[in-house]
């Protein structure tokens, strides 16, 4: 009985550890990482949103204001940029703190209460947040006018502050209706008639009134506030060097081109959110993607990935023509397209085709020696861009100097040295000096874009329509 009473006591102590372990806020014991140990790693994380502000997928090409932003500041800090598309703000801080992110790139109002969760960089704007509502509707002039009407907001926003401090000064009673959604989806929601009034951002705001017509913006609920991003309270050299290239930014005419190609070009505006082929209004990268599914298809690839090569080879451009004299979708060389059966590289059909035997040819030189798909199609695109006999060299060297050939990493290494007399010269090296750090990059880019593609395009798109598109 008395070991029974024990082991009781001894189970209830450890359960109240666990509560009191449970207990303690996730801000309050944030991973230690500051700017050295991202340097080391060789990579900054940020949260973004998927908007028409921040980050998405036009013709292709990864786009945003807050993506040139963090590009610029990784290209400063000499790292590479990692992107996390999240629309729940809370959990952003989460990310953040538990080291999954190093920095909330999102337009966040600065106030006390968010402090708890990091430490705001240097204010990036001034904004303020604007009632979204339908001009097919009497219009709404003034705030004492939103009395008895239901406003929808994105949760863990400010938005729901600012409605509730603007009844208690107004004495009015508003239905405030938090969702999970962002502002851009909150705003078609009203250009739909699901919902009568939306708060969101005076940027977001702005970006939407240039291709829906339809809504008025007039109404601001709020004075202009600053704005900033987020990092760890413990990585107080990350948030010198952001706020030097903030300030450096600011100085010079870079943060304001930016904002003036997002925000204040209305044409361009409107067909990088209208067109099918952005990420934000359609899941299409290009006009040919059919093709490329077909391709990906007989590669037994996600398309996306098929997608991204044919982006990092032409920009889609069938006529493309390299300085060696490649050519077509996916730029091969005269040689190559004969062999492959390519008798027009302009025909885009022909021309990815083309590639893609080119590309099944590689999986089967590989096959054997790489079992493992994913990293068998670092190897692939290496070849691709260096040539298999380049690569086949630094397999060669791996194996001899006991690595392990079967990954990506450990052959990689050898690739980059074979622009060094020390490697190109080895016994087991027969094709000689290759620029192998160029085909590495080359890798390290093409899955950077297939990531963005994989989070922001759906992969299976529906069939594009014949219709006009803008050129641009």
């Amino acid at each position: 009985m008395l070991l029974l009473c024990i082991f009781s006591f001894l189970i209830g102590c450890g359960e109240d550890n666990k509560k009191k372990k449970a207990a303690v806020p996730f801000w309050e014991k944030p991973v230690q990482l500051d700017l050295e140990g991202i340097k080391k790693r060789g990579f900054i994380r940020a949260v973004v949103d998927n908007s028409s502000t921040s980050y998405y997928i036009y013709r292709g090409r990864r786009m945003g204001y807050e993506y040139e932003l963090l590009r610029n500041l990784a290209k400063q800090l000499d790292v590479q940029l990692r992107l996390i598309v999240n629309e729940d703000i809370e959990k952003a801080f989460k990310m953040l703190n538990n080291g999954k992110a190093d920095i909330v790139a999102i337009n966040l109002v600065v106030n006390e209460e968010r402090k708890k969760y990091g430490s705001f960089t240097t204010k990036l704007n001034l904004l303020s947040s604007v009632l979204v509502q339908s001009r097919k509707t009497p219009v709404l002039d003034s705030l004492q006018q939103l009395d008895n009407k239901t406003v929808y907001v994105r949760k863990s926003a400010v938005y729901k502050d600012q409605l509730t401090l603007l009844e208690d000064s107004l004495q009015i009673d508003i239905d405030i209706v938090e969702t999970p959604k962002n502002s851009d989806e909150l705003v078609d929601d009203v250009v739909m008639e699901n919902i009568d009034f939306t708060l969101v951002d005076e940027d977001v705001a702005l970006v939407n009134s240039t291709y829906y017509s339809e809504i008025d913006i007039g109404l601001h609920i709020n004075a202009p506030s600053p704005v900033a991003w987020l990092v760890r309270k413990n990585s107080p050299n990350l948030l010198a060097a952001v706020n030097d290239w903030i300030d450096k930014g600011k100085q010079s005419t870079y943060f304001a081109i930016l904002y003036g190609k997002y925000f204040l070009n209305k044409k361009n505006s409107y067909y990088r959110n209208k067109s099918p082929f952005s990420s934000i209004s359609g899941d299409q990268i290009s006009k040919y993607d059919e093709l490329i599914k077909k391709g990906g298809d007989y590669l037994g690839w996600d398309w996306r990935l098929l997608a991204s090569l044919v982006y990092k080879e032409s920009r889609f451009n069938t006529e493309a023509t390299s300085y060696a004299g490649a050519r077509g979708l996916l730029q091969l060389m005269p040689v190559t397209l004969e062999r492959f059966g390519v008798e027009n590289p302009n025909d885009p059909s022909e021309s990815l085709m083309g590639g893609v035997r080119y590309l099944k040819y590689l999986d089967k030189f590989w096959l054997e020696r790489v079992p493992e798909t994913n990293e068998r199609i670092k190897f692939i695109l290496a070849s691709y861009n260096v040539g298999h006999g380049h690569v086949n060299d630094a397999w060669r060297l791996a194996l001899k100097f006991g690595k392990d050939t079967r990954r990506w990493s450990d052959v990689a290494y050898y690739l980059e040295r074979k622009s060094q007399p020390k490697y190109y010269r080895d016994p087991v090296v027969r094709s000689g000096y290759a620029k192998g750090h160029l085909a590495v990059a080359y890798v390290r880019d093409i899955l950077s874009i297939y990531e963005s593609y994989r989070i922001l395009v759906n992969p299976y798109p529906k069939k594009i329509e014949d219709q006009p598109l803008a050129s641009n």
